[in-house]
């Protein structure tokens, strides 16, 4: 039964290993991208910290952050604070398939920016926030 479990193992270990590799040339194709058009250094750090921080919507009044549908914990399954659809987690550590599209992860941070801090990220914001759900 051991012997079976291992073997099973070893045969799914490329197809998870195929999408870390994946999500990390995808971002990193991103990342090049966001130094050309300035920004500098990435920060985990500066990542997290715009993750957490609240921004009050322009017409509702009510306060938003990137937690509000993703929580705090990237490994967790999220909701869409409107609609309560449910959101996988962003975290490819328990989401293989998360940042391995480059077209998705444009659109959704474009869509997210807006929602939650009320415009586009700049490209530093972009960096710093991938840069943190890689490490998750």
């Amino acid at each position: 039964m051991n012997k079976y479990l291992m073997i099973c193992g070893m045969m799914l270990l490329p197809l998870a290993y195929s999408h870390s590799v994946l999500a990390t040339a995808a971002v990193d194709e991103l990342l090049a991208e966001y130094r050309s058009a300035g920004a500098t250094e990435f920060s985990v750090e500066a990542g997290n910290t715009l993750w957490l921080q609240e921004f009050q919507d322009a017409q509702s009044g009510k306060m938003r952050q990137c937690a509000t549908c993703h929580t705090d914990n990237l490994r967790n399954p999220g909701k869409h604070a409107r609609t309560g659809k449910p959101i996988e987690p962003l975290a490819t550590s328990v989401n293989p398939k998360s940042l391995t599209d480059i077209k998705k992860i444009r659109k959704w941070l474009k869509r997210n920016c807006k929602w939650t801090i009320g415009r586009e990220c700049t490209p530093q914001e972009k960096g710093n926030v991938l840069t943190f759900i890689q490490t998750q």
